[in-house]
């Protein structure tokens, strides 16, 4: 920042900003260290700080550099995205519950910048990642058959009962239940023909678990039966009629949302979005950036567009009217030229009415 003052200097190293990172250091004449603007040692007296606007200069003053946050690791500032990137790779890497006061002290930041840092970039808070990496461990652990008992510890879960408080939200079931395939779990679906090709609409006692669209009945039942690999998924054009019809109606004439209870399972974050899109109007349209913004979480695009592409719930939770800031239609899981059908009669049906 051209002419910053020593004084505004001051004020960033006692707000730790990241912004200030790579503008200047930091020296102390007590302890002879030069750092970052973050840093997270305890903050000297100003009396004792004298500023320097490259490492080269601090240390022709004689200084060190700090090893808590190595000023002059790398071939210059690191960035604010590399700081998460690194606490990212921390958290994916840490056996057990990761101590995020300690996270943030190595990427150089305090709790409080860390945890704005985190969420500005990634989109969620630090403990919905850690919560949402423990249920992707805990997951891939009970695809692979382990003992749930051993399955919980080794996601690095330190309690069998926070697992369970959770678990509907995150794996749908119990994690035996899980594990197991989902036994015991009657998913019924009904496969019918509709404008749009085929229409594969499955039901849990608790909603709509699935509505996909195709052009090969025998491929949405693959996926289907893939999906809850030893539930009972049954055929049962009666016990999903009025979700059929629903859908079907909505088709024919998409001027309202379709307003069924669905079986929605994902992450905190997935289920942010999907509660968004599902807000939407029928006739409008939104943008990645825009649904990010939304859901209070700019820096999130990709994320959000992720949430979008890994929605299994067509129609009811209306990711088609995700668009690009540009305009074009991006893209969709049941493929464009649905995607631009459906957007099509929306805005037809919602003019006439």
């Amino acid at each position: 920042m051209a002419g910053e003052t020593d004084a505004e200097r001051w004020r960033a190293v006692l707000a730790r900003s990241a912004d200030a990172d790579g503008r200047f250091f930091y020296a102390v004449r007590t302890t002879g260290v030069y750092c970052r603007p973050t840093c997270p040692s305890r903050r000297p007296r100003r009396a004792n700080v004298e500023f320097f606007t490259t490492t080269a200069l601090a240390e022709a003053g004689g200084f060190r550099a700090c090893r808590r946050c190595t000023p002059t690791n790398g071939h210059g500032p690191v960035s604010a995205a590399e700081r998460v990137r690194r606490a990212c790779r921390l958290i994916d890497d840490a056996e057990d519950t990761p101590d995020l006061r300690a996270i943030a002290e190595a990427a150089g930041l305090s709790p409080f910048h860390f945890h704005r840092l985190f969420k500005r970039l990634v989109g969620v808070t630090p403990r919905e990642y850690v919560a949402a990496r423990h249920a992707g461990r805990l997951r891939e652990s009970l695809q692979r058959g382990t003992s749930v008992t051993e399955a919980i510890y080794d996601a690095g879960f330190s309690s069998s009962s926070r697992v369970y408080e959770t678990a509907n939200e995150a794996l749908g079931m119990t994690p035996g239940a899980y594990r197991a395939g989902a036994p015991g779990l009657t998913i019924t679906y009904a496969i019918t023909r509709c404008s749009l090709g085929t229409l594969l609409v499955a039901a849990t006692p608790r909603g709509v678990c699935t509505i996909e669209l195709g052009d090969s009945p025998e491929a949405l039942r693959r996926r289907l039966a893939q999906r809850f690999a030893k539930a009972a998924v049954v055929q049962d054009n009666r016990a999903v009629k009025h979700c059929v019809e629903a859908i079907t109606r909505y088709l024919d004439a998409p001027a309202q949302n379709i307003d069924l209870p669905l079986d929605i399972r994902g992450t905190a974050f997935q289920r942010r979005v999907w509660t968004a899109l599902r807000r939407l109007r029928a006739g409008t349209t939104t943008t990645y950036t825009a649904l990010a913004r939304r859901i209070g979480q700019p820096r999130a695009v990709r994320a959000v567009a992720r949430a979008c592409a890994t929605n299994t719930i067509a129609l009811a939770i209306p990711c088609h009217r995700v668009i690009r800031t540009d305009g074009n239609l991006s893209g969709y899981r049941w493929g464009l030229h649905r995607k631009r059908t459906l957007l099509d009669r929306e805005r037809a049906a919602t003019t006439r009415a």
